[in-house]
């Protein structure tokens, strides 16, 4: 066994402490409200976990109010053009997450008349919806009693339990663990677990005196909490390398271009560029111009290092009509990722966002 001591989470202690002490966030249901009958809407709760994968509560508030404003319900979000949608979600990271959200709100719509599915079974058959999210919105929406484990949760359970391997080798025991102690309150237990992870559990810190699991915690009673979770070996990150092309027309305008539906920032805008690959190929530039080097920018994705070399040059606008020409006042709304807005900026357009 992974988890030494799988003994359930005292799930009473952690619901009174979060009657008390739940977060007030935009898509959330407040305990006290739950308790009067009001319930979360689907809608909300689905959309908040989409953007808040990889993602901080903090990162994402400002985006939800927009989607929500803009889109208040499913029906709205999937009438929206996708375009419109990848605009708006422009410097959360993560693109594919945007158009499995559009398709996923497509889907409920068409195939299910607007009404999301109530168990985290049904919920699985959406595009972009996987175990952890179908578990979220079918707990906290539904009160289905089933285990949410997010990053926040492997963090607070790697220490309650002490857990002697990093948590991806234990996963399956750990939402094991978790499972046995699901109350009748699923959803708020869900969310007072991710609030302990969030606020008193956290990465660097652990006030366990303030923690209303401290007396089974194992890495308390051990003396350390913060040894935990244990990390598993660091694989290096490889770097690729590429230049980037910034081109104006005479006007000042600049040239953007969608890049391919999939892959990497898949359907989002770009500069034209080079492939990225391991060695740096010489410039190739893709229009006649004064070509001038404007120094090299560093974008760190998941899984590697990219070292762009940004160019710029005024050209001859005729000679380019793949993508269009943006004013650059209008640059802060295109559906521009955050690399290519820090290209822009190495290019001295700081319209860029």
């Amino acid at each position: 066994m992974l988890v030494p001591d799988p003994a359930p989470i005292d799930a009473p202690a952690v619901l009174a402490w979060y009657d008390r002490h739940a977060r007030d966030l935009p898509w959330r249901v407040s305990p006290a409200n739950r308790a009067r009958g009001i319930r979360p809407d689907p809608y909300r709760v689905w959309l908040s976990e989409v953007m808040l994968q990889q993602t901080t509560v903090a990162a994402v508030k400002n985006y939800f109010l927009r989607f929500t404003s803009l889109w208040p319900t499913v029906h709205d979000l999937a009438a929206a053009p996708l375009d419109s949608v990848l605009k708006e979600w422009a410097g959360l990271g993560y693109y594919a997450r945007a158009r499995n959200l559009h398709a996923c709100a497509q889907a409920v719509v068409e195939q299910h008349g607007g009404v999301f599915p109530q168990t985290s079974e049904g919920l699985q058959t959406l595009p972009g919806v996987g175990a952890y999210t179908s578990a979220a919105i079918a707990a906290i929406c539904f009160d289905e009693p089933v285990a949410v484990l997010d990053g926040n949760l492997d963090r607070v359970l790697a220490r309650y339990h002490a857990l002697p391997v990093p948590v991806r080798e234990a996963k399956d025991e750990l939402r094991a663990a978790l499972q046995a102690s699901v109350p009748s309150r699923a959803g708020d237990f869900a969310q007072a677990m991710m609030d302990l992870g969030a606020t008193i559990c956290a990465p660097r810190a652990a006030l366990c005196m303030l923690c209303p699991i401290q007396p089974g915690c194992h890495a308390t009673k051990a003396g350390d909490p913060t040894t935990y979770p244990l990390k598993p070996a660091k694989a290096e990150r490889p770097v690729r390398k590429g230049h980037a092309y910034v081109m104006l027309d005479a006007d000042g305008d600049v040239y953007l271009q969608s890049r391919p539906a999939k892959g990497l920032l898949g359907g989002m805008t770009e500069v034209p560029g080079s492939a990225w690959s391991a060695e740096l190929a010489n410039a190739n530039y893709p229009a006649t111009g004064d070509w001038r080097h404007r120094g090299q920018v560093v974008h760190v994705f998941t899984h590697f290092r990219l070292e762009l070399e940004v160019w710029s040059a005024v050209v001859d606008a005729a000679s380019l009509d793949a993508g269009w020409w943006a004013a650059k006042t209008s640059l802060a709304g295109e559906a521009l990722p955050t690399l290519f807005r820090k290209v822009l900026a190495a290019a001295g357009l700081d319209q860029a966002g």
